[in-house]
């Protein structure tokens, strides 16, 4: 039996998550003054075979160039069954990203495998394992893959969908409200939920449709998800602003919070607010929420600092 005994994990900004080819040296360099909350350096699909040797140069330049301040840094590599995964997992200690985001992951024994080579390796524990969902195994045992996610010395914050897999596979057409796929996407944001990971919601593959990618930001904001995995510049303001917290929810968590500070509610497990009936675990969300907000103000500040 698995001994559930990870830490909660802490706040982190993953509204937007932009994916970069790291065969694309200047769409890396573009990256240092794009105001996403973390990138994806892509080692995996959008390198051709013969081109990941030439990447992974790519990627080491860049690291050992200006420190991408403020951004969760993460890097996509293969799988290790394809023959270049090895030689991406060998960069990846040598750069020590914020994260290594595993394609294609089935079971708990994917996440498990690269934990324990982390380990071996020494790496350092802020180094993370973020999966990718996006094949019908991942749905079917996305439950599974996150309970491994708690366990002692485990280094899983985050699934991250992927849409374009799971319809290929599946043969689930692509529609506007992705009707079919709503299911299998709240399979993961319970599995998330249940024990304590984020969730990065799938790409939209239209970056010119912008009306259509806000309704997309809109609906994946309401399911439950942390954030959007982008594929351009241009998605990355909508994708702040969907999933961010708005004006109203913020000002509701703050009279919650101040409810709660009240001396006469310091043995009260629910407090009459405003006609409404507020439980103490909806503090905890609260304070979630405040603190995330104050964490976007902090990174406003300190980009703006940058810039100048």
């Amino acid at each position: 039996m698995m001994s559930r005994t990870a830490p909660p994990r802490s706040i982190c900004l993953r509204r937007s998550v932009l994916s970069v080819p790291a065969i694309n040296s200047r769409a890396l360099e573009k990256s240092r003054d794009l105001d996403c909350d973390a990138v994806i350096f892509d080692l995996e699909d959008s390198v051709a075979p013969e081109k990941k040797a030439e990447a992974r140069g790519n990627l080491r330049d860049f690291f050992a160039g200006p420190p991408l301040t403020g951004k969760e840094r993460i890097i996509r590599i293969n799988s290790l069954a394809s023959g270049f995964g090895s030689d991406d997992l060998e960069l990846v200690l040598a750069l020590e990203p914020d994260a290594v985001l595993l394609p294609k992951v089935d079971e708990p024994q994917d996440v498990m495998m690269i934990g324990d080579r982390l380990a071996e390796a020494d790496a350092p524990e802020s180094l993370r394992i973020f999966a990718m969902i996006e094949t019908p195994r991942g749905i079917l045992n996305a439950a599974a893959i996150a309970e491994a996610g708690r366990t002692a010395g485990s280094r899983l914050d985050c699934f991250v969908v992927g849409l374009n897999d799971l319809r290929k596979e599946t043969g689930v057409l692509p529609q506007p409200d992705r009707a079919y796929l709503v299911p299998w996407l709240m399979q993961v944001i319970l599995a998330v939920s249940a024990y304590g990971l984020d969730a990065i919601d799938s790409v939209f593959n239209d970056f010119r449709d912008q009306e259509q990618f806000d309704a997309e930001c809109a609906q994946g904001r309401a399911m439950g998800f942390a954030g959007k995995m982008l594929i351009h510049p241009n998605q990355i303001e909508a994708a702040n602003r969907h999933f961010g917290p708005d004006e109203a929810a913020l000002a509701e968590a703050k009279a919650v919070i101040a409810a709660f500070a009240d001396p006469a509610a310091a043995n009260l497990n629910v407090v009459n607010l405003n006609g409404r009936m507020v439980e103490r675990l909806h503090l905890v969300q609260a304070e979630r929420l405040v603190h995330k907000a104050e964490l976007i103000a902090e990174r406003s500040i300190a980009r703006r600092k940058t810039v100048s």
